[in-house]
């Protein structure tokens, strides 16, 4: 298994921004910013079905995840794998997130809208500014 050292983890688990790429049907790169967790061993992300990242995901479960600390976009860690969709929590996930990034006790979710959790299970990670 593929895994983050401590140091790595702690830039999925403050409160850095991720740039998420997947895979559109015609093999373009599709990316967008999303927030970060780390259960411990995978890369955790949420968002909700309808939109592109888990119709993409459903099709092609690769993903690339890169997070770098806003006062220094030098040191980053970039981690490749397959994506798990998981509907099973992701709606506690995202109040979860809310909290984190924004302070909300609550996330303000649509009327009907369903999350779901995107764990990310690293296959390559590449990382730069980290001691070895």
């Amino acid at each position: 298994m593929t895994t983050l050292s401590d140091e790595q983890a702690q830039l999925f688990l403050g409160k850095n921004f991720g740039t998420v790429a997947t895979v559109r049907s015609d093999g373009s790169p599709h990316l967008t910013v999303l927030w970060l967790d780390w259960d411990g061993q995978n890369v955790v992300l949420n968002t909700a079905y309808g939109r592109a990242k888990p119709r993409h995901l459903q099709r092609d479960p690769r993903v690339t995840v890169t997070v770098f600390p806003p006062e220094d976009p030098y040191r980053y860690v970039s981690v490749s794998g397959t994506a798990e969709l998981i509907d099973e929590g992701a709606a506690e996930h995202i109040h979860k997130l809310g909290k984190k990034y924004r302070g909300w006790d609550e996330y303000p979710l649509e009327p009907g809208e369903r999350r779901v959790i995107i764990k990310v299970h690293a296959e390559r990670i590449d990382a730069h500014g980290f001691s070895r």
